[in-house]
């Protein structure tokens, strides 16, 4: 068993043994901790929530928070979060989300990945839809002070990505918490306060 398996077991079993829904809860966990995430943030909205590892993670940190999730599987509810099934691509979820957020938030979270196909250029490609339809949808609803963290895959087009989120954002840095793989191309960007 290589070292990364190895964490990989290690993050595998601490969510078993916190009953977390996911391994990657750890990820925002660590997220969270190291830029002080949810420092004056009241209302969050999670894209791709399920199976709500990463939910689950924000109602411990901050029971206080109003929470909207959003994904197009179901997922098991969680004590006063407001679930969405649906596509964020679809503007009848968009508008939907604008309903339950009162149209604006401080904290949009996406963990989105595609069905990874194998294919390294497409599914790069689609990952980079899924971020840049996470930064749209923040740029529509972010207070002044919001703030963006979403799952990016580094290939072809990531450069012009981040470029065009670094042009709407005053402050963008690339993380990668402990509990990601070191092998793994996944990587988060976290943008802070639009332009």
């Amino acid at each position: 068993m290589g070292k990364s398996d190895r964490k990989r077991e290690h993050y595998y079993r601490e969510a078993k043994r916190k009953g977390y829904r996911s391994r990657s809860a750890f990820k925002l966990k660590q997220i969270a901790k190291k830029y002080k995430m949810l420092q004056g943030v009241d209302r969050v909205l999670e894209l791709c929530s399920a199976p709500g590892g990463w939910t689950q993670v924000l109602r411990e940190l901050d029971h206080t928070l109003e929470i909207v999730a959003v994904d197009l599987d179901r997922m098991p509810p969680i004590q006063r979060v407001k679930f969405i099934q649906g596509d964020i691509t679809d503007p009848e979820v968009m508008e939907r989300i604008k309903e339950l957020t009162g149209g604006s938030v401080d904290l949009v979270l996406s963990d989105c990945s595609p069905n990874v196909t194998g294919t390294w250029t497409l599914d790069v490609a689609r990952q980079l839809h899924l971020a840049e339809t996470t930064v749209k949808i923040a740029d529509g609803l972010l207070t002044k002070e919001g703030k963006v963290l979403a799952k990016v895959f580094q290939g072809k087009g990531f450069q012009q990505f981040l470029q065009g989120v670094r042009d709407r954002y005053r402050s963008v840095k690339l993380v990668k918490p402990d509990a990601s793989r070191k092998s793994s191309a996944e990587i988060y960007l976290l943008a802070l306060h639009p332009k």
